[in-house]
C-alpha cells in the first residue's frame, strides 16, 4: 500500500472507547469547514464495528447538522437499535464539544438472493483515456492560484478522472451532469472489509458541485458558501474500491439556496452498485 493510501486509511480509523463509542485518531480535513465525506465515512465505520461481519450495509441515511471544529476530536456514539433475522439498524451521532455535528442512520443486511434488474450504465471513454487530477491542473495552470495548482497536482489516495475536463476556476454555464471515475491508487488485501466506508468519504467529493453548474458557479466562486446538508446511500452489490467505478451525477433541481443532486456508481462491467443522493447549501452571499 502506498503512502497517500496508508495516509488515509489512517486519517479515517478510529480508536475504540467503549462498546458503542469510538474516537477519530487524527486532525480532521477540509477546506473551509470538515470535509463531510470524512464524517460520513467514520460514521459508517463505527455502525460497522458493531455488527456482525456477515452483515454487509445496504443503506444509510444522513443529516450535517454542524460544520464542525476541524482542530477538534470527534466521538461517534452508536445506539443498536435493532437487531433482527435478517436486518441490523444502528444509529450514529457525531459530537464535538458536546454538540451533534452529523445523526446517521445505517441499516445492514445478511447477504441473500432475490429479483434483480438495474439502469444501463453511459457510454463514455475508458478511465485510460481521462485525465487525471495532475494533468488537469497542469492543462489549466494559468487560471490556478500556485496554492491550487500544488494542492491539485500532488498525489492523492484516490484516483479521479473527470470523463468531459473542466476548468472548476472558469464560470461556465453547463448541463447539471457531470461524470467522473474513481478508485483508489493502489491495491487492496483481498480480504479488506471496509469497501463501502471509503466509497462513502469518496462520494461527497464530487457531487454536490453538480448543481453548481447550470448557474455557471463553481466551489471556488468568492461570494458562494457551499456545505452538504444531507447524504444517503444505497449498496446494491459488493464492489472493491481499488477497481474503476464509474459516478454518474445528475442535478434535477435547486432551490431556497439548496441544491439536490443524485449519483449512479457503476462497476466498469456496467453493474449498478450504488445509488447516491444528495442535498447541500449552495448560497451566494
Amino acid at each position: 500500500m502506498n503512502r497517500q493510501l496508508q495516509q488515509l486509511f489512517d486519517h479515517l480509523d478510529l480508536e475504540s472507547v467503549d462498546d458503542n463509542l469510538f474516537q477519530t485518531k487524527f486532525g480532521n480535513e477540509g477546506w473551509r469547514q470538515i470535509f463531510g465525506g470524512q464524517v460520513l465515512a467514520q460514521a459508517l465505520l463505527s455502525a460497522s464495528r458493531t455488527v456482525d461481519a456477515e452483515r454487509q450495509p445496504h443503506s444509510l441515511h444522513a443529516y450535517f447538522l454542524r460544520p464542525g471544529d476541524k482542530k477538534a476530536p470527534i466521538q461517534f456514539q452508536v445506539d443498536r437499535l435493532r437487531d433482527g433475522k435478517s436486518f441490523t439498524t444502528r444509529r450514529v451521532t457525531a459530537i464535538q464539544h458536546g454538540a451533534a455535528i452529523l445523526n446517521m442512520a445505517a441499516s445492514f443486511q445478511v447477504s441473500e438472493p432475490g429479483l434483480s434488474h438495474q439502469i444501463p450504465m453511459p457510454e463514455v471513454p475508458p478511465p485510460q483515456d481521462c485525465l487525471t487530477r495532475a494533468q488537469l491542473a497542469e492543462k489549466y495552470r494559468d487560471t490556478m492560484p500556485e496554492e491550487l495548482y500544488t494542492r491539485a497536482s500532488r498525489p492523492f489516495a484516490i484516483d479521479l478522472r473527470p470523463v468531459e475536463p473542466e476548468n472548476l476556476m472558469a464560470s461556465e454555464v453547463r448541463p447539471p451532469l457531470r461524470m467522473v471515475w474513481l478508485k483508489l491508487n493502489d491495491t487492496l488485501p483481498a480480504d479488506y472489509p471496509w469497501h463501502q466506508h471509503m466509497l462513502a468519504y469518496a462520494s461527497d467529493m464530487t457531487l454536490l458541485e453538480t448543481s453548481l453548474r447550470p448557474h455557471g458557479v463553481s466551489m471556488f466562486t468568492s461570494n458562494l458558501q457551499i456545505a452538504s446538508l444531507d447524504h444517503s446511500m444505497w449498496f446494491h452489490r459488493p464492489f472493491r474500491m481499488d477497481e474503476w467505478l464509474l459516478y454518474v451525477q445528475d442535478s434535477p433541481a435547486a432551490s431556497g439556496a439548496r441544491g439536490f443532486s443524485r449519483g449512479s456508481i457503476f462497476k466498469e462491467s456496467g453493474e449498478l452498485v450504488v445509488s447516491v443522493a444528495q442535498e447541500g447549501l449552495i448560497r451566494l452571499r
